[in-house]
């Protein structure tokens, strides 16, 4: 599996388009609907999420693990219903729409933020003070992974 690594800041033009970072459109070519980006509100941050079609696949499967009238699946199933589905043209933009927009208090800049299997869209300024805030959790709380072939944890 391609992994979306690294941060990239770009411009919003007037339109609402911006420039998906060239590395982040090589790893979504090796999904199943290679030019298409999907974004929805984090259900944490003040940010977008946002990865290809496998991951989503991935999330569905997992969701359907869960009792479908739980609440815990309702909730979780709001990915989907707050989700959207952007074509990524000819010159590697997409369109953000101005719910996501509006959520993520996005402007004239975006932060694309990889995070592994799937990657953030952030307002740069909140993007920093996210940044900042998440490294002095780590150096207080120095978490550590699973081991490798563990599975993920609890």
């Amino acid at each position: 599996m391609e992994l979306f690594l690294s941060t990239y800041t770009n411009k919003v033009d007037r339109k609402g388009r911006v420039s998906v970072p060239a590395t982040f459109r090589s790893t979504l070519a090796t999904h199943r609907h290679p030019n298409t980006v999907i974004l929805f509100p984090s259900l944490k941050d003040t940010a977008l999420d946002g990865s290809g079609s496998d991951y989503m696949d991935d999330l569905q499967n997992r969701l359907s693990l869960l009792d479908p009238l739980s609440d815990e699946h309702d909730d979780l199933s709001m990915m989907f219903a707050d989700s959207h589905q952007l074509a990524i043209d000819g010159e590697g933009r997409i369109i953000l729409p101005e719910a996501l927009k509006e959520f993520a208090q996005i402007a004239d800049e975006v932060a694309f933020v990889g995070r592994g299997a799937m990657f953030q869209v952030w307002q740069p300024a909140l993007f920093a003070a996210h940044r900042e805030t998440s490294r002095e959790r780590t150096r207080r709380q120095r978490p550590s992974l699973p081991p490798a072939g563990g599975g993920r944890p609890s």
